[in-house]
């Protein structure tokens, strides 16, 4: 943070809609779209207060139609405009996923460079809020597995703003996932002026010697708390990915050279989850510095449950020691 800068005091989810402000005054191109995004300011209020400031010409209002939301956010985006539309849960953007991987993701393609498709997807996204059916899924590894899209997912309010402030300058299409577990679970300082945190490149939460776990979104508060717990037992760095594609492989290569063991912290179902694709880069690169098996402490293999075992599924500190010791012991 720059020496000097005015700062606030902000939650993630207000730190999404003051990135949303900061740009749509900077760029006139900016414009956000969605189901209820106007006049109700959001279903989690990210955009609230948008429509009475930029007018229903930028803040707009859709139908119940997620395939027509991307759709026309990748028609806007064709013509020079850069949308910033809405999905109001990741479990639903399925009905627009054909337009996402067929058309977003490969407009610079198809067209040799002559169209980029400089469009931003927000969604929130994971478990946590005792939501129903659809509401708490994390499937970030669809859109990670599709050449084309960026996938961020941030996990601070200082990130927030900085990290949707370069999806929404990014010539390429970006799908920009929010934690809603931490939507309003602490605060941090952002600065009120305009800044960006550059997609691709991993954050150090947790200096450490002997093992490496990497994580993000709202995996990197139990993570930290798991080695806060474990201070004095073992030496843990934590290191919170938020970019998920491209993965920061330099960073990962880096930390586990210095550690020799991993682990991996995501709430995704494990199978084709990305601790997969993280314990891969480490076996094709850092092999001869491995000490023990990768350790994945995700979400299971089954659909997202229901509330009463809800807080089974997720990953929690407990769970997540117990992954460290079994690295630890091997």
């Amino acid at each position: 943070m720059a020496a000097g800068s005015q700062t606030q005091d902000l939650t993630l989810v207000q730190a999404v809609r003051d990135g949303l402000e900061t740009e749509m005054h900077r760029d006139d191109d900016v414009l956000v779209m969605g189901e209820d995004v106007g006049k109700n300011g959001g279903v989690f209020r990210a955009t609230e207060g948008l429509y009475d400031e930029f007018g229903e010409h930028r803040v707009i209002d859709t139908p119940l139609a997620e395939s027509g939301i991307v759709g026309t956010a990748i028609g806007m985006a064709a013509y020079g405009l850069r949308p910033v539309p809405e999905i109001q849960f990741l479990g639903f953007i399925y009905p627009g996923f054909d337009q996402i991987v067929s058309h977003a993701a490969r407009l610079r393609n198809r067209s040799r460079g002559r169209f980029t498709c400089p469009m931003t997807i927000r969604a929130p996204y994971g478990g946590g809020i005792r939501a129903p059916e659809h509401h708490s899924e994390s499937t970030e590894a669809f859109f990670v597995h599709q050449p084309g899209l960026k996938v961020v997912i941030p996990s601070t309010p200082y990130d927030t703003k900085g990290l949707l402030t370069s999806a929404i300058r990014d010539p390429d299409p970006v799908v920009f996932l929010e934690p809603k577990l931490i939507y309003r679970a602490f605060r941090g300082e952002v600065p009120e002026e305009s800044y960006e945190v550059p997609i691709g490149e991993a954050a150090v939460r947790r200096e450490g010697s002997d093992i490496s776990v990497f994580t993000w979104g709202a995996m990197t508060r139990p993570t930290m708390e798991a080695a806060e717990d474990l201070e004095g037992e073992v030496d843990v760095e934590v290191v919170d990915l938020r970019t998920v594609s491209p993965l920061d492989r330099d960073a990962i290569v880096e930390s586990f050279k210095k550690t020799g063991r991993a682990a991996v912290v995501h709430e995704a179902p494990k199978t084709g989850g990305l601790g997969a694709e993280i314990t891969s880069i480490i076996q094709e690169e850092a092999m001869l510095y491995q000490e023990a098996p990768v350790e994945r402490i995700t979400g299971f293999d089954t659909p997202f449950p229901l509330y009463a075992l809800e807080d089974y599924y997720l990953p929690e500190p407990a769970r997540i020691k117990t992954g460290i010791r079994d690295a630890m012991e091997f």
